[in-house]
């Protein structure tokens, strides 16, 4: 029998990708996301929703016209945008969230996956970083996260919501927003394949943990498909690699001929990723769902180039 999936945030990049991976395993996948936002889908999508998360109404139609089996829980502000307009972000990430679960708790019988961040942890974290560290964030971005995860866990211990928690750390990605400053490490590739020079906003030896973007789509499908009685963590840490701006400096280098950068940080920036770990401890989800990155920097290295440089040559090719 086909499963529903529903998918907040899945007309995005992200939740694209997260929806075809289902749909080539057979699920029946319902996209919600913001007007305007809707593009080209599989012939497989069964449905695309637009309006805005913090529209209860339409939610919960939409749970009720689709009857998803799980929801895959995406749609969130972003940091920079988050800092820049608290209120919104607080609306978005946190109470729409909360509300969503309150609905997916009577109506959905399968799991809500959630898509949190290192950034709920704040600055100055050990690492490898525990899943049991304490989360004093000091972004909104990050509070909102936490508060989430929190109601998540307590649905979940006391009422026995299927709530799953995955904790990202920097993805490295062919689509990260221009504007989201703390994704440099993707931004700096695009700035290779494109010829131009690159100014770092954060010092040489800063570094953090790392996971290319397959690795995200993959941890996310596999979450959602993972056996409900062997998860006993309320949220798991994930990390692929380790990875420092130098490092990135010399990997471009040495690949793209012609790379020239420096290295200017940004208080704004070192203050988001300067105390960031450079592992984040991902035991819990190898142990108990069996999870494993399939990219290191390197193998990130060179897909991410090839996929830049396909999308440069097709857009010269369309011009």
């Amino acid at each position: 029998m086909t499963d529903t999936i529903l998918i907040t945030g899945g007309n995005g990049n992200l939740g694209r990708l997260v929806a075809s991976r289902l749909e080539a395993q057979g699920s029946r996948v319902v996209s919600f996301d913001l007007p305007g936002s809707d593009g080209p889908h599989s012939a497989a999508r069964a449905r695309v929703v637009t309006g805005d998360i913090r529209d209860a109404d339409l939610l919960r139609a939409t749970l009720l016209a689709e009857t998803p089996d799980a929801v895959i829980h995406l749609a969130s502000l972003l940091s920079g945008s988050s800092e820049a307009d608290p209120k919104a972000a607080w609306e978005i990430n946190a109470t729409a969230s909360v509300t969503l679960m309150q609905m997916a708790r009577e109506l959905v019988p399968g799991p809500f996956v959630f898509s949190s961040s290192v950034a709920t942890y704040g600055p100055g974290l050990p690492s490898p970083l525990a899943v049991d560290a304490p989360q004093w964030p000091e972004t909104i971005y990050g509070a909102t996260k936490v508060a989430v995860e929190r109601m998540g866990h307590y649905l979940r211990r006391v009422h026995g919501f299927d709530f799953r928690c995955l904790r990202f750390p920097m993805v490295l990605s062919p689509f990260a927003p221009p504007a989201a400053l703390t994704a440099y490490p993707s931004h700096a590739f695009r700035a290779a394949v494109a010829g131009r020079a690159f100014t770092f906003p954060v010092t040489e030896a800063t570094g953090m943990s790392n996971l290319f973007l397959d690795d995200v789509v993959d941890a996310i499908v596999q979450i959602t498909r993972a056996d409900g009685s062997r998860l006993i963590t309320p949220g798991y840490n994930l990390h692929g690699y380790s990875l420092t701006a130098g490092e990135i400096a010399a990997e471009l280098a040495a690949r793209v001929q012609g790379f020239s950068c420096d290295f200017r940080p940004d208080p704004a920036v070192m203050g988001f990723v300067g105390g960031g770990p450079d592992e984040m401890d991902s035991t819990p989800a190898r142990a108990e769902w069996d999870w494993r990155p399939r990219f290191d920097f390197a193998a990130s290295a060179e897909a991410l180039l090839d996929r830049l440089a396909a999308e440069a040559a097709a857009g010269g090719a369309a011009g």
